[in-house]
């Protein structure tokens, strides 16, 4: 365990096993911080994700630094940011202390210049988010508001909406997800359990609507009308 210490040299095993504890421990503690401080940056996440890396990352490249008081100061942080999630949904003031609040930069079609300069962005950021959205006319956003995580939000002028067929009395059938029954050549035994099939079935419904097998299929799923869509390795 000396390669967990400060030294004055460290051997290529030593180092290899530095790499090793730290990747196993950012991933147990990216586990522990859950898929909020994944996916949105807000300023909590940002400031842990900051800080998280650069502790773990001195002692891979510097063998005078020790790796054990970087992975219990990492601890120490972990704790504190799950201790700030708490208070974030414990006392709303300390949650507005922390997230703003969303701030309008579109408002009935009209750029508001006070909310993007609130906001620190610029207009071409704007436009970049409401391309994403595929909103290429800033007249037809009745709404657009930024987000705490860094993002736009928007809400087209009804008269823009795409036409639904709630708008057009038209009924439908309730939403039904796919099963997935087959990934990288292999059935899935659990989930085909639950379509009620089995895998003679499957096998049998390959060889006949795809001349093909279970190995060549890199993904497959089965709807409610028992419908099969394969997708065969390219």
């Amino acid at each position: 365990m000396d390669f967990f210490h400060s030294q004055e040299t460290l051997t290529t095993m030593q180092w290899i096993l530095r790499a090793v504890v730290s990747f196993i421990f950012l991933l147990i503690v990216a586990k522990v911080l859950g898929q909020r401080s994944i996916s949105q940056l807000r300023l909590l996440d940002f400031v842990i994700a900051l800080v998280v890396g650069n502790i773990i990352a001195h002692p891979l490249s510097d063998e005078d630094l020790g790796l054990k008081g970087s992975l219990i100061t990492t601890v120490v942080l972990v704790l504190l940011y799950l201790g700030g999630i708490f208070l974030i949904l414990r006392w709303p003031w300390f949650r507005n202390l922390i997230n703003h609040k969303p701030i309008p930069i579109v408002r009935d079609g009209k750029i508001l210049f006070e909310g993007l300069r609130h906001a620190r962005i610029s207009i071409d950021v704007l436009l970049e988010e409401l391309r994403k959205g595929k909103v290429a006319d800033v007249t037809k956003v009745a709404l657009a508001l930024w987000e705490a995580e860094g993002r736009v939000s928007f809400f087209l002028d009804p008269k823009y909406e795409a036409v639904t067929p709630e708008l057009m009395q038209i009924g439908t059938q309730p939403f039904h997800m796919p099963q997935t029954i087959i990934k990288d050549g292999r059935i899935l035994q659990k989930e085909l359990r639950e379509t009620a099939k089995d895998e003679e079935w499957v096998v049998s419904r390959l060889s006949s609507s795809y001349q093909t097998e279970v190995k060549n299929v890199l993904f497959a799923t089965i709807d409610k009308n028992d419908k099969l869509r394969v997708f065969l390795y390219q």
